[in-house]
């Protein structure tokens, strides 16, 4: 038979597996192999989902499984839907029943399924959608919409909005995530939207898919002017080409083109641009204001703007803005929590593991002891990252190794320690993310990296509240008058895009005049993976170039070879902070 969930409609023998490995067929059933057991359960805003016209700024319970019907390259969600064993003990077992009561306690509007597709949690995610409905609260998800119309027709009566994902428009879009076809998800798109579920669609924008979108945009105009678009920046994760990766403008560039055709598109992925906010359609003020809110998510800001005199009614929102107070716990909601996994996973094969299921177990202790938040605030400052270190070196028998990179890396540090001796004065250092406005929170590693290396960072001046930090006025950043800024080598941005946004925004401070704007050149080498080390050392080079001349390239050299086994290759890199390189596999077990 074929499998009848989705659109892969996977032939399946009877008592083998689908193609995707969530469904054993018994008989002319296909059976969840693992259902009610959930990876998260826990509240969100539903603008990390992320939905922007949906009951903005209320709170809802996510819940996520593990396992997907497509394999994406560079899909953000990795660790869930491919690293992480579906049988492992961290998944909890919860009823329908007690995943709507558990929306109760946390006073959330609803309930909804993201992270990974669930069309590998179809069966569950129904039970909970029957419970929840009855119980009176909203449900949707975010999935790839590769529904075959009868599983689709089965989630209808029972689902209020969907965040639809949508690959590309052409077969090769669809081929390389394991599909063959955007036909029936331009097909779902319309029947969710007949059906009265409110419907936003997202879609990544690559170096090569510009033309797509434009399409897209076509498309989802026919079925309705009201459906938001969501336009993702790409970030070239795990398997995936970093030569991808759009710059912030050429994004800003397509979604102004895009806003031509429908009037609700925006941008994500791009700190601090403006493309997240919704403005009036008659004044134009802006009546929602958004911020980014980590990858593929925002943060309601601002809602409602009294100098507009027009009705929300005209921004085509379902439900009226909530904005509350309520702010996701470290490393949870969204897709901080899979960083939190990437992360783990870096430091691990810098130790030498290469086999996922040693990670899944170290995985296992972090979650099932609760530690997420103990190791948030420890990759923050080098010494106790270091000692974190030498902790997973205990839990994977890999003391010599972990001994190894430890001294390592406080070798480095004490050159750098010595190297300052005597300095007078550090220079001001501002650390921003994407554009010159948002900046970095005070407290995390970027800013430690940066006083490590002869500097004061003046984000630890500021009092932000944002994840990873939170869009600025320019008075503020004119009053702190940097003397260098520094971009983050994640959601990075080109230096000279940078600078030119700072002569349009009209920043007069000395940073800018004196054009000392600087991003390290290794992607995701100054928060998260163990590749910091390469980070500081061009931090204190920049910095006080009187003092340090490191050769970062043949330092990098040292570091790939000694710690991951292979060769520095600056092309092969991406913005992973797992993987050591974008073609890097692991060893067969």
């Amino acid at each position: 038979m074929q499998c009848p969930i989705c659109e892969n409609r996977c032939p399946v023998a009877d008592g083998e597996l689908g193609g995707c490995g969530q469904y054993r067929r018994v008989g002319d059933v296909m059976q969840e192999c693992h259902p009610d057991r959930y990876l998260i359960v826990c509240p969100i805003v539903i603008e990390t989902m992320p939905m922007l016209h949906f009951h903005p700024g209320s709170k809802f319970l996510q819940i996520s499984t593990v396992g997907c019907n497509f394999d994406c390259p560079g899909c953000i969600s990795t660790t869930l839907v491919r690293d992480m064993d579906p049988a492992s003990n961290l998944l909890k077992h919860l009823t329908p029943e007690q995943v709507v009561a558990t929306a109760g306690q946390h006073e959330c509007l609803g309930i909804t399924f993201l992270m990974n597709d669930p069309l590998a949690s179809l069966d569950t995610f129904l039970r909970v959608a029957k419970t929840a409905r009855r119980a009176g609260l909203l449900v949707g998800c975010a999935t790839n919409g590769y529904f075959t119309e009868h599983s689709l027709a089965s989630l209808l009566p029972f689902i209020d909005f969907i965040n639809i994902g949508v690959k590309g428009l052409t077969e090769q879009a669809y081929l390389a995530c394991g599909g063959h076809s955007p036909v029936p998800v331009l097909r779902n798109i319309r029947l969710l939207h007949q059906a009265g579920v409110h419907v936003e669609v997202a879609c990544m924008h690559r170096q090569d898919n510009s033309a797509e979108l434009l399409e897209l945009a076509r498309c989802v105009e026919a079925v309705s002017p009201t459906i938001p678009l969501q336009v993702m920046r790409y970030i070239p994760l795990e398997s995936a080409d970093p030569g991808w990766e759009p710059t912030i403008r050429e994004s800003e560039a397509l979604v102004d083109g895009l806003r031509a055709v429908l009037p609700h598109v925006y941008l994500f992925n791009s700190p601090g641009t403006d493309l997240l906010s919704t403005h009036c359609p008659e004044c134009q003020q802006v009546q929602l204001r958004r911020d980014f809110y980590g990858p593929m998510g925002a943060r309601l800001m601002v809602a409602g703007n009294p100098q507009c005199p027009h009705d929300l009614e005209a921004l085509d929102l379902r439900g009226r803005p909530e904005k509350g107070d309520f702010r996701e716990a470290d490393f949870q909601g969204g897709y901080p929590f899979t960083r939190a996994l990437e992360i783990v996973q870096a430091m691990l094969i810098t130790l030498g593991v290469r086999n996922p299921a040693e990670v899944v177990r170290v995985w296992e202790i972090l979650l099932g002891g609760q530690k997420m938040r103990e190791l948030h605030h420890a990759i923050q400052q080098p010494a106790s990252y270091l000692n974190t270190m030498r902790t997973f070196g205990e839990l994977t028998g890999r003391q010599e190794q972990a001994a190894e990179f430890i001294d390592y890396v406080q070798g480095r540090l004490t050159t750098v320690t010595l190297g300052l001796q005597g300095v007078m004065r550090r220079p001001r250092v501002y650390y921003a993310m994407g554009k010159p406005l948002f900046a970095i929170n005070g407290p995390r590693f970027e800013n430690s990296l940066v006083e490590l290396a002869g500097g004061h960072s003046v984000n630890r001046e500021l009092e932000l509240a944002g994840r990873p930090g939170v869009t600025i006025t320019v008075d503020t950043l004119q009053s702190l008058n940097p003397e260098v800024i520094l971009l983050s080598s994640f959601l990075s941005n080109r230096v000279t895009d940078f600078h030119a946004e700072c002569l349009r925004l009209g920043l007069e401070i000395d940073a800018v005049r004196q054009q000392r704007i600087y991003t390290p050149p290794v992607p995701s080498s100054d928060f998260g993976g163990p590749r910091w080390v390469l980070g500081l050392l061009y931090l204190a080079n920049t910095l006080h170039p009187e003092r340090f001349s490191f050769d970062l390239a043949q330092e990098a050299e040292v570091f790939f070879k000694q710690f991951y086994g292979i060769a520095y290759n600056p092309d092969q890199l991406n913005r992973s902070f797992g993987k050591p390189s974008h073609n890097w596999n692991w060893s067969q077990p």
